[in-house]
Formats: C-alpha cells, structure tokens, sequence
C-alpha cells in the first residue's frame, strides 16, 4: 500500500514540476507573478515557476505590430470635415509597462491617435492637409512616441493612409484639377507655338546672314578679279612700254654708231619742210644752213646703200 502512495506521490511531483516549466520562444516575454506580485519578466528560454504561488500574468508579443484604426471625422482651420485614415506600428519594448501600465493599450493608443489627429489637422487648412502627409505623418509619431513611453510601447512610425474629403470638394478639386490641365495644355500649346516661330526666324535670318555673306564673298572675289585684271593690263602695257623705249633706244644707238645723228635730224627738218610746203602755208622758213641739205642728202643715200 505504501508503495502506491509513493508512486503516486512522484507521479503527482513529476506532473506539477512539468506543468510548472515554461519555455519562452523568440519575440516574447512573459511577465511572473508571485501571489499577485510581480516579481520578474521572463525572456527567450526554460523556467520553472513555484506551483502555486507564481503565476505568469501575461505572455507578450516583442514583434511590431500594425494598427489600422478606422477613418476618424475631423475638421481643418478652414472649416472643411473630412475623414482621415492612418496606420499606426508600434513595438512593445517592455512588457512590464505594457501590462501594468494602461488598461486596454490598443484602445488607448487608438483614442489617442484620433485626438492628436484632431489637434494637427486643426492647425492646417485643407491644401495643407492635403499636401502635408510627411507633416502630419512626424508630427503624429513623436506625439504618440512620447505619450505611449509609460506604457512600454514604441511607435516606430505613423501613415495617413487615405483623406476623403467631402463630396462637394472633390468635385471642387476635380474641376480645379480640369482647369489646371486645359490652362497647362494651353501654355504648352503657345510654348510651341513660339518656339517655332522662333526658329523660323533665326533660319531666315541664318538665311540671310548666309546670303548676305555669300555677296559679299562674291564682291570681294569680283573685285579683286578686276584688280589682278588691271594689273596684268598695267604690266602688259608698262611691258609693252618697255619694249617701245628698248626698240627707240636701240635705233637711237644704232643711229649714233654710224654717226649720223646731225645728219639724220636735218633729213627729218626737210621731211618737215615738204609737208609744210604741200599744206596751205603762205610761207616757208627756210633753215640757215639750207645749202648743207644736199651734202646731207647724200650722206643719207650712201648709208642707204650701204
């Protein structure tokens, strides 16, 4: 008999020693209790806890958590009502304080992200709010780090995820955006437009800075075809000169050679004397020397035949 009651004794230790071993996995912490006390959190890995005195109070979740809270109504400076959508991750970084800290956390941290919505939107009119998500995103975020400390709780960052303004002012913005599209499309259209005229321009001007160029090109050309021309002319005619005064010369020297220069000028005075006398004169001059003209006459006629 006796050795039932220990078997079962054992069996009875060995249940409460194995339903007392708990094993924390990765990403979670338990939070132990000793007759309602806390005593400890328990991290990743095996523990025992006394049978029954401690208990484990709560087993959080260390991963990051998403919190989509419904659009939540509010109101901008401008008076316009409009529903806003964020998202929320949060981490728990202690699990003491997430456990002790607040009753309920989730709907502490929702209630508290629509109020501080509430308070940052009110300061903004509705084309802030609308183009101000990256404000309104680090505004957010530091007031719900800030306040959701105590609890144990990091909010790495906040989202506005979607903004649904009334009926009436989408169809405002629609017909602004319209607008804005058609007068763009317009001044696109007129940019072209003046870009092309503008480049006509500069081609016909290019045109006749070209042309303009290529006349006078060919003027210049023109002129100095003249002026080369000319010079040869000039040198033809001085060249023919030369040879005129080179032929003079050379008859005059061989005229003063044979030494008849005296002679040659009295031949050519009658020469002269004969036209004279054939025109229309009423007188003669007749030379000093007039009876030297038959010695020089014959003079002249023996050269000849030599």
């Amino acid at each position: 008999m006796n050795f039932y009651v220990v078997i079962a004794l054992v069996i009875v230790v060995m249940i409460l020693i194995i339903t007392n071993i708990q094993i924390v996995p990765q990403a979670r912490a338990f939070v132990l209790e000793r007759l309602g006390t806390y005593i400890t959190t328990w991290q990743t890995g095996l523990h025992v806890k006394t049978p029954f005195i401690d208990r484990v109070a709560n087993r959080v979740s260390l991963k990051e958590r998403v919190l989509d809270f419904p659009p939540q109504p509010v109101i901008t400076k401008d008076n316009v009502t409009m529903k806003i959508d964020t998202v929320v991750y949060m981490q728990i970084t202690d699990a003491k304080l997430y456990t002790y800290g607040v009753e309920n956390p989730m709907l502490a941290i929702e209630n508290l992200s629509a109020t501080t919505l509430r308070n940052i939107i009110g300061e903004l009119d509705l084309d802030a709010t609308l183009t101000s998500r990256d404000v309104i995103n680090t505004k957010m975020r530091s007031i719900l780090d800030e306040a959701t400390d105590p609890w144990g709780i990091k909010v790495n960052r906040v989202e506005v995820k979607n903004i649904m303004p009334p009926e009436a002012i989408r169809e405002a913005m629609e017909k602004q955006m319209r607008a804005e599209r058609e007068r763009r499309e317009k001044i696109l259209i007129a940019e072209g437009q003046k870009q092309s005229e503008i480049l006509v321009a500069e081609g016909q001007k290019q045109a006749r800075i070209l042309e303009a160029e290529a006349q006078k090109q060919a003027t210049i050309l023109h002129a100095e075809a003249e002026k080369e021309a000319q010079i040869r002319k000039a040198e033809g005619e001085a060249q023919a000169i030369r040879e005129v005064q080179q032929a003079t010369a050379a008859g005059l020297q061989m005229i003063k050679d044979v030494h008849i220069d005296e002679a040659v000028v009295k031949l050519r005075s009658l020469e002269a004397l004969e036209k004279a006398a054939n025109g229309q004169a009423t007188k003669i001059i007749v030379p000093a020397d007039f009876q030297n003209l038959a010695g020089v006459v014959s003079a002249v006629s023996e050269i000849g035949k030599k």
